[in-house]
């Protein structure tokens, strides 16, 4: 199968690249700001599958423009976009008194309207084809968080989605799932979670730990898998048990 995992220069999109890429697939990852972070991405793919392909693409997820461009090239190398990852997201925390109005568009441009205009753009290749799997990357502050309305607002409205594009595509062979992450280890985690955060997590999760990286990737694999073919408009909570944070 043949990947589109945005935001994959870092974190938990690149090792949803590296997964993908290890299990045989060929991947087209995204990226916006670190140009190094793509690079080393695509020459560490080159030694841990060098018979894959590894597409890196710059893309805006702002710019509808650029998301048809982006697909476009994608589609053309790979012969053919099979799954789509929804990882990239941006957060401007601020509470909902206080949130100026280009705070909240610039999430919704790129982690809600960003995400449509993809599946708007691949879904008629995967109509064609009779099979697509789409998989966003949703959060548990879909459920409600203090202090980031915009973020969270957005979450949860992928999750809308993926139901939505269940119902009307499921019998053209196309699913689409929300998987809806706790507290992931990753540099962005560490930098913009609050230590609190972390003390609750690890006191009250029931699995005892963080979610990793490795977590969602191999969750995703799962997705865009046949096996998988079944699981369609969910929200699944990849949270090791605990469905909420302070």
């Amino acid at each position: 199968m043949n990947f589109l995992v945005t935001g994959g220069s870092r974190g938990i999109g690149r090792r949803i690249v590296e997964q993908a890429l290890l299990a045989g697939h060929d991947v087209a990852f995204t990226w916006n700001q670190d140009a190094e972070a793509a690079a080393a991405l695509q020459r560490h793919a080159a030694e841990i599958a060098p018979q894959r392909r590894c597409l890196a693409l710059r893309l805006d997820m702002a710019d509808g423009a650029a998301i048809d461009a982006v697909c476009e090239e994608a589609d053309q190398v790979l012969d053919g976009i099979d799954v789509l990852v929804g990882n990239a997201a941006i957060n401007r925390p601020g509470l909902a008194v206080s949130l100026p109005d280009g705070d909240w568009r610039a999430v919704m441009e790129v982690n809600l309207d960003g995400n449509f205009r993809l599946c708007r753009t691949l879904l008629p290749g995967f109509i064609a084809r009779r099979r697509g799997r789409i998989v966003l990357i949703s959060s548990v502050a879909a459920h409600g968080m203090s202090g980031q309305i915009a973020y969270n607002v957005s979450k949860a409205g992928l999750i809308a989605m993926a139901a939505t594009l269940a119902r009307e595509y499921g019998r053209r062979g196309i699913t689409a799932n929300a998987l809806v992450l706790g507290l992931v280890d990753t540099d962005m985690s560490r930098e913009t979670a609050a230590p609190k955060t972390f003390e609750h997590w690890l006191g009250q999760c029931p699995t005892g730990r963080l979610g990793t990286p490795d977590d969602v990737a191999q969750a995703v694999l799962y997705l865009a898998s046949d096996g998988a073919s079944f699981i369609n408009g969910q929200a699944i909570h990849l949270t090791g048990g605990l469905n909420w944070v302070p």
